[in-house]
């Protein structure tokens, strides 16, 4: 009879919460911190290859949430890490900046809004005074709202939606460009949602397809200079 071969992933841990949770709720901006159980971002059973040795990264959410593994990771990896997020959100920011630190690599903390272009481009500027250069931009800082129709979304969610979720990947996109050499990487956060919709995260769908075909675009138009851009849905 075959049996089933537990792997580091599938094994659980005195450490991982176990089923049934509490039920929950956070407002925005979420605070990590606020969860019960916490999210697992440390990826325990990674082992790093020094692919990113001596390389800097630039991650936008990289407070919390995908953003926050994405920062503890790389760092692992060997990346100096900097992370864009919002000043509601600074308790998260500094467990990610220990976090990096206890990879042994620079953090380095900006508190902002990405809807702001002029917040994007000093954010590019002061990663690469103090952390030397700039690698690897990751674009990943996202709003959503649940909706159960379009008539409950107003204009204001609209635009702030759509501020934050792709004008500002334009902004930083376009603020990491003169700093990006050969080899360098531009990575847009999207969603399964820009693929196949969602009937109660209508803007949020919208701007994550925007994402998709600006990633595509954006790919072309780089390719020439050797600067890769990927989506990761």
């Amino acid at each position: 009879m075959a049996t089933k071969t537990e792997t580091p992933q599938s094994k659980r841990t005195p450490e991982q919460p176990q089923p049934p949770f509490p039920d929950q709720g956070i407002q925005p901006p979420g605070a990590e911190w606020k969860m019960d159980p916490r999210p697992e971002y440390r990826g325990r059973a990674y082992r790093p290859a020094g692919k990113l040795t001596d390389q800097v990264a630039l991650i936008t959410g990289g407070d919390s949430g995908i953003g926050r593994s994405v920062a503890v990771l790389f760092a692992r990896e060997g990346a100096d890490v900097a992370i864009v997020y919002l000043p509601e959100e600074q308790r998260d920011a500094e467990e990610t900046k220990q976090a990096i630190e206890a990879e042994g690599r620079r953090a380095l903390l900006i508190a902002g809004d990405v809807k702001d272009a002029q917040f994007c481009r000093d954010s590019v500027q002061r990663t690469v005074d103090e952390l030397g250069r700039l690698d690897i931009l990751v674009n990943n800082a996202a709003y959503q709202m649940h909706r159960d129709g379009l008539e409950a979304i107003s204009e204001d969610q609209w635009d702030s939606t759509f501020r934050t979720n792709i004008y500002g990947y334009f902004y930083m996109a376009k603020a990491a460009l003169p700093h990006l050499k050969p080899g360098s990487v531009i990575i847009n956060t999207g969603s399964e949602t820009g693929l196949e919709g969602s009937g109660r995260l209508l803007d949020y769908s919208a701007t994550k397809g925007a994402i998709h075909a600006f990633t595509k675009s954006l790919a072309q138009n780089l390719v020439d200079r050797g600067i890769r851009v990927n989506c990761v849905a």
